[in-house]
């Protein structure tokens, strides 16, 4: 662990929860979700800023905001991300959105990949 997650221990108990559930745990690549646990290589929960970030179904998001309980991730000021909430939660609440947002990551992971518009699906020709 490093000094980031061991300036936030709430998360760093929360990471081992997952982490015995099954999910990645922190660390790996640098950037954006570094110190996150991960499902099927692909982040869902991670400290930020001395709370907790989770990525889950948009209309989740949009209750948890509607009800007060948290405020859309907005990494690069002046953009929200649909996906993300930071939580204005107690810790004791954050097992049970952890594990749904994995479950949401996880489903998204299973999905087949979709294609960009103007790009053929086959050869050329």
């Amino acid at each position: 662990m490093n000094g980031r997650m061991a300036s936030f221990p709430a998360f760093a108990r929360l990471a081992a929860i997952m982490v015995a559930e099954g999910a990645e745990p922190p660390g790996g690549h640098r950037g954006f979700g570094s110190e996150g646990v991960k499902t099927h290589g692909k982040l869902f929960a991670m400290p930020l800023d001395g709370r907790l970030a989770l990525k889950l179904p948009r209309e989740r998001v949009d209750g948890l905001v509607s009800a007060g309980q948290g405020v859309r991730l907005d990494p690069a000021g002046g953009r929200p991300m649909r996906e993300w909430i930071s939580l204005d939660l107690p810790e004791a609440e954050w097992p049970g959105l952890a594990r749904e947002a994995r479950r949401f990551v996880a489903s998204e992971a299973e999905k087949p990949a979709v294609r960009s518009r103007g790009r053929r699906a086959g050869p050329p020709g």
